[in-house]
């Protein structure tokens, strides 16, 4: 298997603003706006410059980083010295531009994005094809993902920082003022439905492996669920507008049984499924063929195998057909420009510190688990063991624990993101993605290759419980996970996406827009900060209404068109 790495390999070649007025300069290159988008390749190496926005270089704007320190149900670890972790934790601010690579990146998206949109459009790409039915359902692709793309970016600006500038179009003004929240959720959901109406409905896994990792028209559709639920939750609970409806730019809206008709058609038509077991879905469930054993001996007891992470392939059996959009990883090198953006650093960020354990790896300690969790779990629910790494614990693989290296440390550790490493054919121990595709570079730093899930058909089933407020899709999850079937209630809706969604960046979004975040962080927790025992206390502000600050820089740079988020 090969690893895909979204990078950038255009920006030298195409400028999103042009420079005729001001430079009178010749194009070396021989790529603009005007003679870039015109074949296939173009196409390609745009969407790739799209996607690779995803990554950005300041850990503290990787999405699954920040979302994960901010939520009731992981503290902030690390060592003495990694105080910007214990500050974003307790909602303080660690520096002026603690998140401005997520904001600077998610407009690189949208611009790129932008301009694909805009140049495509009229481009006719039948010479490349055998057929012009293949050739439109290429461009429609192209079209409605950089469309979903566009959504996908404001989304997340959207959820971290409210309401902000709407730039939809090559030429709009870089200086405009910040949009609304309801104004920007219109944007998203409107992109969005162009998106659904123009990718073609392949099911999977008739989509080919090499696209793994692209959005589709089934991606659009869950997310479209996913942004409904949370701009009503979020302007019910947290500005106390009370709504059901999702805006759109025309000023109609998009109620909840137009948006379970969307969900009705993935859940019909994707070809998604959950995976049998849910802890297959995790690297830990691997079985180590090149050194004969299992990485973990839970997972031989328990008859456990991973599905893989690339969609149908033959080493992982019957393939992976719950994961539906991720972000890709690979691995990193100290000799690329932000090298490290491309290697997991959730895993790394939050792994053992001070441990190198077989078959858990080491990592820098960061968002210890709040033991709350892990005592009021039900030993019953297989997702328990299969979510939380025990400490101590030699059935685990953690019997050779080292205790007190880092702070808040609690005895539990997040399971599936972590960096897992194995005996290679030699018997030394080895990553176990290095070894998979065998990549030179053995750094402990930059070995996590483990994709980040953003959505997955577990999720699709929860959206539709909640939207449809009926309980088939929560007792089709709980029945996966061996549980009792239950009525419909928001109260199990809740408690099943705590258990489902462990530590995969979700949490935090759905306390906020539950209205549940003034109340979830009450209470203390006995932690030890490198061998001292102490109290740990959480300490939410309601005055932030769950958003993070805009980035200093963007404040000054705008004149004064800028307003800070409030609490900051």
């Amino acid at each position: 298997m090969k690893k895909l790495i979204y990078f950038l390999a255009f920006t030298a070649m195409v400028s999103l603003t042009s420079c005729e007025d001001k430079l009178d300069t010749e194009n070396l290159y021989g790529k603009s706006l005007e003679s870039y988008y015109k074949t296939p390749t173009d196409i390609e190496e745009a969407i790739a410059g799209v996607y690779n926005a995803i990554y950005t270089p300041g850990v503290h704007s990787n999405e699954s980083v920040a979302a994960n320190l901010m939520s009731d149900m992981m503290l902030g670890g690390g060592g003495p010295d990694d105080k910007s972790a214990k500050w974003v934790d307790n909602f303080e601010d660690p520096s002026e531009d603690t998140y401005r690579d997520m904001w600077t990146q998610s407009y690189n998206g949208i611009s790129r994005a932008n301009a694909i949109i805009e140049k495509t459009e009229a481009t006719d790409f039948t010479s490349f094809f055998d057929s012009p039915e293949e050739a439109l359902d290429f461009k429609e692709q192209t079209i409605g993902e950089a469309y979903f793309m566009r959504a996908f970016f404001f989304f997340r600006l959207a959820k971290f920082f409210g309401g902000v500038p709407l730039i939809v179009t090559i030429d709009t003004p870089r200086d405009i003022a910040r949009a609304t929240y309801s104004e920007v959720y219109a944007q998203i959901a409107s992109d969005l439905l162009v998106a659904i109406d123009r990718m073609p409905d392949t099911s999977f896994p008739s989509i080919p492996t090499s696209s793994y990792g692209h959005a589709n028209k089934w991606v659009a559709e869950a997310y479209l669920a996913r942004v409904y639920l949370y701009y009503t939750g979020y302007m019910t609970n947290i500005e106390g507008q009370a709504t059901s409806e999702l805006p759109l730019n025309d000023g109609t809206s998009l109620s909840a049984s137009d948006v379970t008709a969307y969900l009705n058609d993935c859940i019909a038509n994707s070809g998604h499924q959950l995976t049998p077991d849910f802890r297959n879905l995790w690297p830990y469930s691997y079985v180590n063929q090149s050194a004969g054993s299992t990485v973990l001996p839970w997972a031989e007891t328990e008859g456990l195998s991973w599905v893989g992470q690339d969609g149908v392939n033959p080493t992982f059996g019957t393939g992976n057909y719950e994961t539906m959009f991720v972000q890709r990883y690979s691995f990193g090198d100290w000799g690329w420009s932000n090298g490290n953006s491309y290697t997991n650093r959730l895993a790394l960020f939050t792994g053992i510190r001070g441990n190198s354990l077989v078959p858990f790896g080491e990592g820098w300690g960061w968002c210890p688990i709040n033991p709350t969790l892990w005592n009021s779990w039900d030993d019953a629910d297989p997702r328990k063991q299969g979510s939380i790494l025990e400490l101590g614990n030699a059935d685990q693989g953690t019997g050779d624990y080292e205790a007190d290296k880092g702070d808040h440390e609690t005895g539990y550790f997040n399971k599936k993101y972590v960096g897992i490493q194995h005996p290679n054919e030699s018997g030394a121990t080895e990553g176990m993605f290095i070894q998979l595709y065998d990549w030179g570079n053995s750094d402990m730093q930059l070995m996590h290759a483990q994709d980040f899930i953003f959505m997955r058909y577990a999720d699709v089933l929860l959206m539709h419980s909640e939207i449809s407020e009926t309980a088939d899709g929560l007792n089709a999850v709980r029945d996966r996970a061996g549980l009792d079937p239950v009525g419909y209630s928001l109260d199990a809706i809740k408690e099943e996406r705590l258990h489902e969604f462990s530590f995969e960046g979700l949490r935090w979004f759905d306390i906020v827009r539950w209205g549940d975040v003034d109340t979830a962080f009450n209470g203390t927790i006995n932690v030890s900060n490198s061998g001292i025992p102490a109290i740990y206390t959480a300490n939410y502000r309601s005055e932030t209404k769950g958003l993070v600050p805009i980035p200093e820089t963007e404040v000054r740079l705008s004149n004064g068109v800028y307003e800070q988020n409030p609490g900051w």
